[in-house]
């Protein structure tokens, strides 16, 4: 079945399982590493408060999604070789779950660990998500590209 035969949430759907195959439990200790790292360096700052989790928690958080979304994308080890042709065939739409999520928790940290307000946190989230979204997508990218040759 083409892309263009495949309905929005067909497409959704692919997209949020292809988001699954990433090495999670790595980025998991990736985020935790860079996340400890931010705060050790927060706690020597002196600024002892609840906001001083708001930045380290995003630090991890971002680690956690860009290995696991830029590991997925470039593992060949899956078991479902149609979601990862599709995932390859689509690397923008397949790192979109993983911005959302980013966009979505990190929100929630700063909102609930920081001092900005509900949309203060939304647009401190967006630029690190964006980010995500725009390394993730040129790497997968790329690997089609290269793939092609």
């Amino acid at each position: 079945m083409a892309h263009d035969e495949m309905s929005r949430r067909e497409n959704r759907q692919l997209a949020d399982a292809s988001a699954t195959m990433g090495p999670w439990r790595t980025a998991a200790g990736v985020g935790a590493v860079v996340g400890a790292t931010a705060l050790g360096v927060e706690a020597i700052s002196g600024d002892w408060s609840l906001a001083m989790l708001a930045g380290p928690a995003g630090w991890a958080l971002f680690f956690l999604f860009l290995v696991g979304t830029v590991g997925g994308q470039l593992r060949r080890d899956t078991t479902d070789r149609r979601l990862r042709r599709w995932a390859d065939a689509h690397p923008w739409q397949s790192a979109l779950p993983a911005a959302g999520g980013l966009l979505v928790l990190n929100t929630l940290a700063q909102y609930f660990l920081g001092d900005s307000g509900l949309f203060g946190s939304f647009f401190i989230s967006l630029l690190p998500a964006g980010l995500l979204l725009v390394i993730a997508g040129v790497v997968g990218s790329v690997k089609q590209a290269r793939g092609k040759g």
